[in-house]
């Protein structure tokens, strides 16, 4: 099975793949590692890709397409997280996956409102020393640990941030609607009621 998970930055697509995998097996596929260990292992695709990074350019979406294909395992479940981003992006991985005799099996869309992103994101800390990642409200640090706020947890940046995903990705949800594998789950709720309804509706209960 190959999910796409869709959703704007704080919606909790990360927690609930990790989930996913732990617990149903899946294989999680997120672009920005698998690009940052491309161009770690120095392969030949990451060398590429590490040419453009360096750029400050966007690296081009027949790049991505071939590293996923790469990773893409002959059989078993994964989740591609990240990616597509866009339509050109949608049809490119269509195609490649269609050449693999594959197909995208459903599309889960991460519902969550601007205001839920900027509290959950904003409130984030983190400690320099662990990575260890606190909230202000859900999950304060305690006594003595000395937190940082990453420049892009910043209410400004959040704005900015939310303004493109909806630019770039929204088109993406009538896409997949059309295509009519496009599942919806209400991201405001507690991670465990998501993640029930996120297995419910992949039919994995």
């Amino acid at each position: 099975m190959l999910v796409i998970f869709l959703g704007p930055p704080g919606a909790g697509k990360g927690t609930q793949a990790q989930r996913l995998v732990a617990e149903k097996g899946f294989m999680h596929i997120s672009t920005g590692d698998l690009l940052r260990e491309a161009v770690k292992n120095r392969t030949p695709l990451g060398l590429k890709a590490k040419e453009y990074m360096e750029r400050g350019e966007l690296v081009p979406d027949d790049l991505i397409v071939a590293l996923i294909k790469e990773k893409l395992p002959k059989e078993g479940n994964v989740i591609l997280d990240g990616f597509p981003r866009t339509i050109a992006q949608a049809e490119a991985l269509d195609k490649m996956l269609e050449e693999l005799g594959k197909k995208v099996d459903a599309v889960v869309l991460f519902e969550v409102p601007d205001e839920v992103v900027i509290e959950r994101l904003s409130g984030r800390r983190i400690d320099p020393k662990t990575g260890k990642v606190y909230h202000v409200k859900y999950n304060p640090p305690p006594e003595g640990v000395e937190v940082i706020q990453r420049e892009d947890d910043k209410p400004s940046v959040i704005k900015k941030r939310l303004e493109v995903y909806r630019k770039q990705t929204a088109p993406l949800i009538d896409y997949y609607k059309e295509k009519g594998n496009l599942l919806v789950v209400d991201a405001t709720k507690s991670p465990d009621e998501v993640y029930e309804d996120l297995i419910t509706k992949l039919g994995l209960k």
